[in-house]
């Protein structure tokens, strides 16, 4: 008795060390995939605050794609390019033309009706072509009629001058380029500039210097802005344009914002900026829009403007021919009057071209007529500061809900769930740029989220490695592959640690091996041996069963122990016939040669017991090499069921509890046997066949003739068992048999007596 206890309390011990470490195996996992997630999540809301060049371009090749998907809609605006193209070219000669030239263009236009015109040209040196600049390279010359010639020449009128006259007399807007390179050169500002909230100049990045156009000609203007257009995006795309410029000191507003000024006749612009009364402090100064007159923009916090793109078609320009072209007057003059005009260059020559999101490029001065397009539309796209904030909180959010569906409902279920949401918040960034015109980035949260999943699931896969190799180690012996690939699947559902369990029992032996093993050199038993046991442990494990252990010629094995196996009782017996089945073949093939070489009884047998009920079952022996086992009564019953299988003459065994439980099994009643220890017998029932035999007319009918024949021998009723035995053995099968031989030595001690 203490015995036991101490062997069951060591089982206990050992079986709960097992279930601890792969515990421990499970939990380590969980908490190395959550560290994987938070370090992951960590790195990349860094990297999206940061804002890297990458990052930044990313974001904008996907705006740009909406841009593409759903560009500004086009809508015949008062704005109008008068382009200096390859016909213009062709017809005037090469650029820069004379001031004259460009004298009667400004005033052509002025004729025309043009409410203003903006040059996006910078007339930065004197005309080449100018009467006095040919004096000045004559007086060099030896001709005699050099100083008749430079009389002429004198007289004749300067062409800068020329041009600005022309200037003067109409609203023209001339531009200048900022530039890092430090110079003196300020052009004189036209607008005043007011401001809202914080200062700009504290905001903008100063310029160091300017390109601009000659004094004589920025005197006459009526509106001076800055035409430079960023293309700090790779590939050089403009996708956005500075509005104001600031040297530091002073602020100066944009072509395109100078040439609405003038046109509405407003003397200054409203610049408003944070810190403006009614708008909450964001803790940075940045600018927030502007007011030219009738109209507002929305400004970026360093003052540029977004552009939305509509797509560049031809009737927004006029060519430069066309308009000096008398006779084209009435075609002209309603494309001119009343509009804002724009004098740029198309022609390829001249090199004024740029790229936009929608693709292919476009003079630069059809940018400036797209800024003053959208402004007199109001039809703008934003991305206010506090998108950045939602996109950081987003990638976490994406990235933790992903990490949490891995962790609670597996790699392929969260996978399905991340493109579902991905998709989601594509379709809710579409929504907010296509009805709202705002610009949310649904690509890094989306990157962040996948790159979590990708850490959390590599991590998990790991971990998940290390414990079906602890699975295989402690069960891929003896456990059948489809049970050892759940465990390795699922070790989190094994119950071990030494419990009581309701399990199904084998025990199988080989008859007469001590004949067999005398016959047999040491190679040659062990060839049996492994020949012989190969197919019947198949047809247990076939079954689900759980091989325990090989004892010289015979198998334990049991079912429903690590793992569920809610039919155990009925699967054990399926093994037991296979095993009949598989036994037979090898006998009718004479794989083990005992046929060949003359042995009497050529044919091996086996006999099997099977028992069913609570057993304590777990891990058991060292901690450097254990079993996984079952003990107990139910264990001990099954092992004498197998011994009295001998005696009996039947193959196969089981007990009454398993005749209980099974369905679909041709079981036959052998008697009952008072094993020793046990105050009361058992019934034992032989396996007679599958469920096709169990549910034929045949096998009722030898049911029948069964239980009358044991009646007849209980009673001692001679002439009924015979006539009984007789019928039974003209219905069983050949397995049968010999039980029905043994049977008869019975009755005929019946006769005897």
């Amino acid at each position: 008795m203490k015995a036991a206890t101490r062997l069951r309390s060591t089982l206990r011990v050992r079986t709960m060390l097992a279930w601890a470490r792969l515990r421990r195996l499970t939990r380590n996992k969980n908490l190395r995939a959550v560290g994987a997630a938070i370090a992951t999540l960590v790195l990349l809301t860094s990297l999206r605050a940061y804002d890297p060049r990458i990052v930044t371009e990313l974001k904008e090749r996907t705006f740009d794609t909406y841009q593409r998907l759903k560009p500004r809609a086009y809508t015949d605006l008062p704005v109008r390019i008068v382009d200096i193209d390859e016909a213009s070219i062709s017809e005037y000669g090469q650029w820069p033309w004379p001031r004259t030239r460009l004298a009667a263009l400004t005033r052509r236009l002025a004729d025309l009706g043009a409410g203003v015109i903006a040059y996006d040209v910078i007339f930065s040196e004197p005309d080449r072509t100018t009467p006095s600049r040919l004096v000045d390279d004559l007086r060099d010359s030896s001709a005699s009629d050099l100083d008749q010639t430079m009389k002429l020449l004198a007289n004749l009128p300067d062409h800068d001058q020329a041009f600005a006259d022309a200037i003067g007399k109409t609203g023209v807007v001339l531009g200048f380029a900022a530039t890092r390179a430090a110079n003196d050169n300020r052009p004189p500002g036209r607008a005043g500039v007011a401001f809202v909230g914080v200062n700009p100049t504290k905001v903008l990045a100063p310029f160091h210097g300017t390109v601009s156009s000659l004094p004589i000609f920025n005197e006459k203007a009526a509106g001076i802005g800055g035409i430079n257009l960023s293309s700090l995006d790779r590939g050089g795309i403009v996708r956005r344009v500075p509005m104001v410029f600031s040297d530091g000191v002073s602020i100066y507003p944009s072509l395109a914002i100078e040439a609405l000024r003038v046109a509405q006749n407003q003397k200054s612009i409203i610049v408003r900026g944070t810190g403006a009364s009614g708008d909450s402090n964001t803790g940075h100064d940045a600018l927030i829009d502007m007011r030219v007159g009738a109209f507002k923009l929305p400004l970026t916090s360093n003052g540029e403007s977004r552009i939305y793109f509509s797509r560049d078609r031809p009737q927004g320009y006029v060519s430069v021919k066309d308009i000096l072209d008398p006779a084209k007057e009435a075609t002209v003059k309603p494309l001119i009057d009343g509009t804002i005009v724009l004098v740029g260059a198309s022609a390829a020559g001249l090199m004024d071209s740029r790229a936009t999101p929608l693709g292919g490029p476009v003079p630069g001065v059809a940018i400036q007529a797209q800024l003053i397009e959208q402004i007199l539309a109001q039809d703008f796209i934003e991305r206010p500061d506090w998108t950045n904030g939602l996109e950081i909180v987003l990638t976490v959010l994406f990235g933790a809900l992903v990490a949490g569906l891995v962790l609670t409902f597996g790699a392929r279920f969260s996978f399905y769930a991340g493109v579902v949401g991905f998709v989601a918040g594509l379709a809710g960034s579409w929504i907010a740029f296509s009805q709202f015109r705002l610009l949310i980035d649904p690509i890094f949260p989306s990157l962040a989220a996948l790159a979590v999943y990708i850490a959390v699931e590599r991590v998990l896969h790991v971990a998940s490695d290390r414990e079906k190799k602890f699975v295989r180690q402690a069960f891929g012996q003896y456990l059948a592959p489809e049970l050892l690939t759940q465990l390795e699947n699922s070790p989190q559902g094994m119950r071990l640690g030494g419990e009581s369990r309701d399990i199904s029992v084998m025990f199988m032996d080989v008859r007469g091996f001590t004949p067999i093993s005398e016959a047999l050199t040491a190679t040659e038993l062990v060839d049996f041996i492994n020949t012989l046991l190969a197919p019947l442990s198949d047809a247990i494990q076939d079954e689900l069963g759980t091989i325990d252990k090989y004892i010289g010629d015979s198998i334990m094995a049991f079912w429903n122990a690590p793992v569920d196996v809610s039919d155990h009782a009925t699967r054990a017996c399926q093994a037991a016939l296979k095993m009949r089945a598989a036994l037979g073949a090898l006998n009718d093939a004479d794989v083990f040669g005992f046929s060949a070489r003359g042995f009497d009884d050529s044919r091996v047998k086996i006999g099997v017991g099977i028992n069913a009920g609570l057993a304590c079952v777990g891990n058991m022996g060292s901690q450097r090499r254990f079993n996984y086992s079952a003990m107990g009564d139910v264990v001990n019953v099954a092992a004498r069921i197998e011994s009295a299988s001998k005696a009996l003459n039947v193959d196969l065994l089981v007990s009454e509890d398993v005749a209980r439980r099974v369905k679909g099994i041709a079981l036959l009643e052998a008697g009952e046997i008072l094993f020793k220890g046990k105050s009361r017998p058992t019934k034992i029932y032989a396996i007679a066949g599958d469920d096709t035999m169990a549910g034929s007319p045949e096998f009722a009918e030898l049911k029948r003739q069964h239980g009358a024949l044991l009646n007849a021998i209980k009673t001692g009723e001679g002439p009924e068992a015979t006539v009984a035995l007789a019928r039974c053995q003209e219905l069983a099968g050949e397995d049968m048999q010999d039980f029905y031989h043994r049977l008869a030595e019975q009755i005929t001690s019946l006769h005897a007596t």
